[in-house]
């Protein structure tokens, strides 16, 4: 058993060229179609690029410029981040500054979306 642990160890830490050249012993010195033991030996690895594409569930939402409409944008901006008159008056007039930081994609694209429309120039990082 500590055998086959230590050859599903070796498998997982194949670099792609490794696994062509696997793939391609396997087809032509035994008949094997090397689909299947690509397909086996890669998941692992793209296993562990997953983590990082996921990494990336949290967006911030930068208002760079108020535009012409900025009481519009202070009263969205208020109405979003739950912040007083005051204090969203403070943000946009202190533009670039983040109105909401590690957001969902989608709460980020409806807070752009809503800044947008009120005249707002905004970004979403």
């Amino acid at each position: 058993m500590a055998d086959l642990k230590a050859f599903a160890e070796q498998l997982v830490g194949l670099t792609v060229k490794e696994v062509n050249e696997l793939a391609k012993i396997l087809k032509d010195e035994y008949g094997i179609e090397p689909a299947a033991a690509a397909v086996a030996v890669a998941a692992p690895a793209g296993g562990a690029a997953a983590p990082a594409a996921e990494e990336k569930t949290a967006f911030d939402v930068v208002l760079k410029a108020a535009g012409p409409n900025k009481l519009n944008v202070v009263k969205i901006v208020k109405e979003l981040t739950g912040l007083g008159l005051k204090e969203a008056k403070d943000l946009v007039d202190g533009a670039p500054k983040p109105v909401k930081e590690g957001v969902s994609k989608a709460e980020a694209a409806d807070l752009e979306a809503k800044l947008k429309e009120a005249g707002a120039e905004v970004e979403v990082k």
